[in-house]
């Protein structure tokens, strides 16, 4: 099973115009701190919104595409969750976490078990989305951080776990 990463605002947003709402220290190291030395899979706009549309350091980065044309140096390129699966199999001792955008967050949230969300109490303009995981009986939050800030935003480290039903 996957997991999924994100900072999301009160209205589930992640992004406005290929970028994220906002950057806080303590959100940006945590993703980091959990991320390397492990897979992270996105979209190709995630990887084109990084620093030089460069791929993410000390982790293998797999980009899913409808462009059977795409290819960009440093990662690996899949096209369909088949693909993806084949992918991940050289890689059975790493975890493997959903990065983003909305549309790969939608369609692989059925294969993750465990949800890290930073939860920033604040609504931005947005016109990307996280699921809305909250409203999803299966899924249930396990964790809540204390209160953080970050000038004046408050934010909340999450974590949520599905319930598998046999």
């Amino acid at each position: 099973m996957m997991k999924l990463i994100a900072a999301i605002d009160r209205n589930n947003g992640i992004g406005k115009n290929g970028q994220l709402l906002t950057s806080i220290p303590n959100d940006m190291r945590f993703f980091r701190e959990t991320t390397t030395g492990h897979v992270v899979v996105m979209g190709r706009k995630t990887l084109e919104s990084f620093p030089g549309g460069k791929p993410l350091k000390n982790r293998v980065n797999i980009v899913m595409t409808r462009n059977p044309a795409y290819s960009k140096e440093g990662v690996i390129i899949v096209h369909n969750t088949e693909e993806l699966e084949k992918a991940l199999r050289p890689y059975p001792d790493r975890s493997v976490f959903v990065i983003g955008g909305e549309s790969i967050y939608r369609e692989l949230l059925d294969q993750c078990d465990t949800a890290y969300l930073t939860k920033i109490d604040h609504v931005y303009d947005a016109d990307a989305f996280f699921p809305d995981i909250d409203a999803m009986p299966e899924w249930q939050c396990i964790y809540k951080s204390e209160e953080q800030t970050y000038f004046n935003l408050v934010y909340y480290f999450t974590e949520y776990r599905k319930q598998i039903t046999v």
